[in-house]
């Protein structure tokens, strides 16, 4: 099983990161802040304006160590790629899956499956948490329509009517969202998903959240040796890594969406942790983003059952323990791709 290592992220501005033998030392205004020995870190992510030494990068790179750019403000803009790695046939595997349209049917239903098996887990614990009738009574709502959805998947004859079903699913979960918020509910509130530029505090939180994710499931799809542009839910198109993204729904609900309310809901990220920026943007304050990354970290660190493995698993091991399910799959050691269901 692959060893879960840490991931270093950097957001002071004017940082420079450089490699010395075996160490990666940080250094502000030529002054070492921090040193960590490489081979203790499974990824690097820097915010806006930090520089990394040509030796470094290219030290990631044969390492397959994971580093991505992102904005000063959490966008994504760039994910270092090395060499191609992985068994060709397992590709060759998964894009003769994709030219079959049972074949990628039946994968995308038990994505779907997954997803909203975890979404309805997150939702009817709210209920039972839930301090007023009002609040229970719309989230037991959706959970049921969410039984229904997954019900629904078996029978859905093609891509687009299951994309339907799910699509349909996601309005109730995000209809109820606002009523698994206990705290400061007012500026929390969720009216509706914005992502380029997130619009409100609670989008700014789920999209920093979701782009940590959809990296780990990108690095994970390049781990095992899949193709992270070839999915089999999302649509294919320049750009999108797909596969990657149909890996992210599965812990969507149950790592970063439960996340974002934990922090919400325990005082740990308050409305005024947040920045307007010209064109009606919201971003999360340099301090707050500092406090959801530490609790991302160790959000990955805890363990949850797995049962298709049969043992526990650390939250930032699933999405590859999804991807070497999936290439198990296409390589046709198993009949069906198996999601992960939180318990």
């Amino acid at each position: 099983m692959k060893q879960l290592l840490n991931t270093l992220y950097i957001q002071t501005q004017g940082s420079y990161l450089r490699l010395d033998h075996e160490t990666l030392k940080i250094e502000v205004e030529k002054e070492v802040r921090f040193q960590i020995p490489l081979h203790h870190l499974g990824g690097i992510v820097v915010f806006g304006n930090v520089l990394l030494s040509p030796f470094l990068i290219h030290r990631c790179a044969v390492d397959g160590r994971d580093l991505v750019w992102l904005s000063e403000h959490g966008q994504f803009k760039a994910r270092l790629s090395g060499p191609t790695t992985g068994n060709v046939l397992l590709r060759r595997s998964q894009h003769e899956a994709l030219t079959n349209s049972d074949a990628t049917l039946m994968i995308a239903r038990y994505v779907v499956a997954g997803k909203l098996q975890n979404a309805r887990q997150v939702l009817m614990r709210s209920a039972r948490e839930a301090e007023t009738s009002t609040d229970q009574t719309a989230l037991a709502a959706a959970a049921k329509i969410h039984a229904e959805a997954i019900r629904n998947t078996e029978t859905a004859s093609d891509l687009g009517k299951l994309r339907g079903i799910e699509g349909y699913a996601a309005k109730s979960y995000f209809a109820a969202f606002t009523h698994m918020i206990r705290t400061n509910r007012p500026a929390f509130a969720f009216t509706e998903r914005s992502r380029r530029p997130p619009r409100d505090p609670i989008n700014a939180l789920l999209s920093l959240v979701y782009t940590l994710l959809a990296g780990e499931c990108v690095a994970a799809c390049e781990g095992v040796g899949l193709d992270p542009q070839m999915g089999f839910l999302h649509v294919m198109r320049p750009g999108r890594p797909s596969l990657a993204l149909d890996l992210m729904e599965e812990l969507r609900a149950p790592l970063a969406d439960r996340l974002v309310l934990t922090l919400i809901n325990r005082n740990q990220i308050k409305p005024d942790d947040f920045i307007e920026r010209p064109g009606g943007a919201i971003h999360l304050a340099e301090d707050a983003r500092k406090t959801l990354l530490a609790a991302y970290q160790k959000r990955k660190q805890e363990e949850t059952t797995h049962t298709i493995v049969g043992s526990k698993v650390p939250y930032g091991l699933i999405a590859h323990t999804q991807a070497r399910l999936l290439a198990r799959h296409l390589r046709q050691d198993v009949p069906t791709y198996q999601p992960f269901i939180q318990r």
